[in-house]
């Protein structure tokens, strides 16, 4: 009897210990498993929650005035430094007048509750913005904080496993995964931003996310999704992280993207422009503008040149040019390569700043000071601080720069844009935040108001009628 029940022990610890032995199909799922929780632990608490206020569009009739109110929104943000600096998308946070930012707990819930007690939440300063990218740099005042280094994302691989992380919908420390679908994807032709495309599900909230590879690392900021339904299809694209370290460091720098020209406008080669304009190539960048006066011209180059490259580096695209181009330093010198005929020549040619990015101005303003309800702006008196960066000399010594707009207006054609500079309303000069305020209250709501603007140095009318008292 002893012998067979202890027979009969040995056989069912051996049965019990098969059963609980993982055959060799599950272990790469167990090491998959593993990894994506290694990647939940180290990356959620380095997302945060942003929450933005601001004036928005919430009625419109044909007959009567735009109705404009407070609404809250909100996204996603990565923490990029320990003392407090948060990448978010520009779109998130445009027209804000109060950012607040609920970081992730890093606190275990105490007994055995799954629930995590909520992060802290404090208030964000914005300190720079950028359209092109749609990248923005918010600043928290605090410490310590756990955050994502920024990853060389010219070493992604289409079909590699990469997790999004982000708020979709308000659900704070949401986690997707997918694969790349593509890793330099242009929404149009010689657009100067790709983006890495990407299947995991991403939805409105992840904006600001991040998306990071199997091992954790910050590959790119999830920025928007194309779908019929509203919701995830499978077409998500982030901004890659070697853009995003490059609008990072000038934000930092400057309070905005300086980015360099050389007064050119590059398109991309294509068969058909090669065979109308007869050009020596099918591929490759065209000058399709020089700009008269610009450091190119003064350096001898002509339209329709070809472009074999910039520093030595081979041009293959328009938006490559444009890219290498504008990373060089304000005043350093670039060599350019062009093909004109059947002759190489090599041009030297002075990098001058951009002029015309009007976001630079939205890190000088905040709502208490410089908010302008009844217009929906956020507004700037000139003076030489603001006139020595406008990019040029404004037409008169006076006048209110428009800095920001209200968040996510898009009212029709002819309305305030970010740098119109306001002269006068109704053929009442402003030089004053208060001139422009009163000027504006003593509009009424039922009527037109016609402002006379400067923009991009050329005088215009826009007529508008203004919001409800």
């Amino acid at each position: 009897m002893k012998t067979t029940h202890l027979l009969f022990l040995i056989a069912l610890s051996s049965g019990w210990a098969a059963e609980v032995r993982p055959s060799p199909a599950a272990l790469p799922a167990r090491a998959l498993t593993h990894a994506l929780v290694d990647v939940a632990q180290h990356v959620t608490p380095a997302v945060a929650m942003v929450t933005v206020e601001g004036y928005q569009q919430i009625a419109h009739t044909p007959a009567g005035p735009t109705m404009f109110g407070m609404r809250m929104a909100g996204g996603s943000g990565v923490i990029v430094s320990a003392d407090g600096y948060i990448v978010t998308n520009a779109h998130v946070v445009s027209g804000a007048t109060r950012i607040r930012v609920q970081l992730s707990s890093n606190r275990a819930a105490e007994g055995r509750s799954v629930v995590r007690p909520p992060g802290p939440v404090m208030p964000a300063r914005l300190v720079g913005y950028d359209a092109e990218t749609d990248l923005a740099l918010l600043k928290v005042d605090a410490t310590g904080l756990t955050f994502l280094d920024l990853a060389d994302s010219d070493v992604v691989q289409q079909g590699q496993l990469v997790v999004a992380v982000g708020s979709p919908g308000g659900l704070e420390s949401s986690m997707t995964m997918g694969v790349i679908s593509a890793v330099a994807r242009q929404l149009q032709p010689d657009d100067r931003v790709v983006y890495l495309q990407t299947d995991a599900p991403i939805n409105p909230g992840n904006s600001g996310g991040a998306l990071v590879d199997i091992e954790g690392r910050l590959i790119g900021i999830n920025t928007m999704i194309l779908s019929q339904s509203g919701g995830s299809e499978g077409l998500g694209f982030a901004v890659p992280s070697d853009i995003v370290r490059f609008v990072i460091d000038q934000m930092r720098q400057n309070g905005f993207v300086l980015r360099g020209e050389i007064g050119v406008e590059a398109q991309t080669i294509t068969a058909g422009l090669a065979a109308r304009l007869g050009l020596a190539r099918d591929c490759g960048v065209v000058l399709a503008d020089v700009l008269p006066g610009g450091p190119a011209d003064a350096a001898g180059l002509r339209i329709g040149d070809i472009v074999l490259a910039l520093n030595g580096k081979p041009m293959e695209n328009a938006r490559q040019f444009h890219v290498n181009l504008y990373r060089h330093a304000v005043s350093s010198i670039v060599t350019v390569k062009v093909l004109r005929g059947a002759h190489t020549i090599e041009k030297q040619i002075v990098v001058l700043a951009r002029s015309n990015s009007p976001e630079r101005f939205s890190s000088r303003v905040n709502e208490s000071q410089h908010l302008v309800p009844r217009l929906s702006i956020l507004a700037l008196p000139i003076d030489r601080s603001i006139a020595e960066i406008l990019g040029w000399p404004p037409r008169r010594p006076y006048g209110i720069l428009v800095a920001r707009l209200a968040m996510t207006t898009s009212g029709p054609s002819g309305d305030l844009l970010p740098g119109d500079i306001i002269y006068e309303i109704n053929r009442t000069p402003v030089s004053t935040l208060r001139e422009l305020r009163d000027a504006v209250d003593a509009q009424p709501e039922d009527e037109s108001t016609v402002l006379q603007v400067e923009r991009a140095g050329r005088i215009r009318y826009v007529e508008m009628r203004v919001n409800e008292r």
